[in-house]
């Protein structure tokens, strides 16, 4: 029987991903409440995680994951040797909270077009159509644009970034701006710089079906860089592509090589043979100097100082002011704190805390 649940708390009500650096406990070890089990931090803050029950643990994470609020860390149960591994068999994964029983295909078609599970009937196997049905009948709208000479552009996100995404493509002046999508039902018929928010991502066949083949992520993933990644991939498979947008007032080399659905903001600088691997974000202020990489989906922040010949890994957070010395390597999925100087290279996933001197020593 399982006792008690153990989840990543929440930290910093600005940081949803905590590292899990350290585990104290072996796999079904006998535990004391209060048991010092897992230590885990964010770029702010450091927390110990104490067992709340006497029993025994079952460790449900590896060491020096990245790990989502609300992530199971482990579960505590009253024997060593009892199943509580849920139930996910033969391609159905069964929800008990709710009764739900849905194929993971459709689980995942679920997440892309923003259908909410509780909605969906408990006394059937849910499959990928009946998702389908439910995403249609959440929302339907009639959307008939107007030819024009330029093409459309779909920008998803009606926030801060998105706002910043609308007025750069303006001055580009490139594109005709189709609306807005926002997974936030409020926003549904409201404008945003003067730009109708159309609905939520259930209405892209739709669009796409209308002749916008073109989105721009208006999410810029400053708390949660998978969230933008997830856009990302959402807009992708329904069939959009992405177009490479710079600022008129960002400054780039012509030796830089700069690939698609990259976003480049005002007063940035990418110096001469840089290269910005797709979809990654220099943010307002930013410098990455001369033969800089920078990472596919990574976000270098505003007024982050890249010095020449730094690499920078794929999913990466490069917070704002950040200072980095020359030559050195940051890896994948790392989190990187505002205004931290970066003297030596930095492994795979690592979080260093906003503000710190990072010579490479954890």
């Amino acid at each position: 029987m399982i006792k008690s649940e153990i989840f990543v708390p929440l930290l910093n009500a600005n940081e949803p991903e905590a590292r899990l650096v350290e585990i104290h406990v072996k796999d079904k070890q006998a535990v004391e409440k209060g048991l010092r089990l897992f230590t885990i931090e964010t770029t702010k803050a450091t927390s110990e995680v104490e067992s709340p029950e006497t029993g025994f643990v079952h460790v449900l994470a590896k060491e020096g994951a990245m790990l989502s609020v609300g992530d199971r860390l482990a579960v505590i149960t009253e024997t060593a040797n009892e199943d509580i591994n849920g139930s996910v068999k033969d391609g159905l994964l069964s929800l008990p909270e709710n009764g739900l029983r849905i194929t993971k295909p459709a689980r995942t078609l679920a997440d892309l077009l923003g259908v909410d599970l509780t909605t969906l009937p408990s006394d059937l196997l849910i499959t990928e159509e009946i998702v389908r049905q439910a995403a249609a009948s959440a929302q339907k709208m009639d959307i008939k644009l107007l030819p024009t000479k330029k093409p459309y552009l779909l920008i998803f996100g009606g926030g801060g970034h998105a706002k910043s995404i609308m007025d750069l493509v303006k001055q580009l002046d490139n594109y005709v701006i189709a609306g807005i999508l926002d997974d936030d039902k409020h926003l549904t018929g409201k404008e945003v710089l003067g730009i109708p928010v159309l609905g939520t991502r259930v209405l892209l066949p739709t669009l796409l079906k209308q002749g916008v083949k073109q989105a721009a992520n208006g999410v810029g993933g400053i708390l949660d860089i998978n969230v933008r990644i997830k856009i990302f991939e959402s807009l992708e498979h329904v069939g959009f592509t992405f177009p490479t947008l710079v600022h008129p007032r960002a400054n780039v080399e012509t030796s830089a090589l700069v690939e698609e659905g990259v976003q480049v903001f005002a007063n940035a600088y990418v110096g001469s043979e840089a290269h910005l691997q797709p979809r990654c974000m220099v943010n307002t202020n930013a410098v990455v100097s001369h033969d800089c990489v920078i990472g596919m989906y990574s976000h270098i922040a505003p007024g982050a100082l890249l010095a020449g010949e730094v690499r920078v890994g794929a999913h990466t957070l490069i917070g704002m002011g950040v200072t980095t010395a020359i030559g050195v390597r940051i890896g994948d999925n790392v989190r990187i704190g505002n205004g931290a100087i970066i003297l030596a290279d930095v492994p795979d996933k690592t979080i260093i805390q906003a503000g710190r001197f990072w010579t490479g020593k954890a």
